[in-house]
């Protein structure tokens, strides 16, 4: 528990900066920093998952940092707030390129990491 904790606490301050320094370079309602991250957490996780790793450090990595580092919560609210404020297209888009861009991440992360281990 202390290991995914000790992630954690590394990967919420990362989300929320990353979020506000992407977010600042775009002139867009569109949620490029959450976007960002939770595409970026789901290529980490493929990665440690198809690496012959024990349980101390994917408890760290997979479940503490790439836990705190993604955030269904405020992809959810996001999408909402944009539906709801008029920008529903960018809240279908931020729906379609959420799903595509994090599964394809997260494929993308297991590819390398059998890559990497020859399995």
């Amino acid at each position: 528990m202390l290991l995914v904790a000790l992630g954690a606490a590394v990967g919420a301050p990362l989300r929320y900066l990353t979020d506000r320094m992407v977010q600042a370079r775009h002139d867009s309602v569109f949620p490029w920093g959450t976007l960002t991250v939770n595409v970026t957490g789901s290529l980490l996780l493929g990665l440690v998952a198809a690496l012959p790793t024990n349980a101390s450090l994917t408890a760290l990595v997979g479940t503490g940092f790439c836990g705190a580092l993604t955030t269904y919560s405020t992809f959810s609210y996001e999408t909402l707030r944009l539906a709801q404020g008029g920008s529903r297209f960018y809240a279908a888009a931020n729906v379609v390129a959420s799903l595509v861009a994090g599964l394809g991440a997260a494929a993308l992360g297991l590819m390398l990491g059998h890559a990497v281990t020859g399995r």
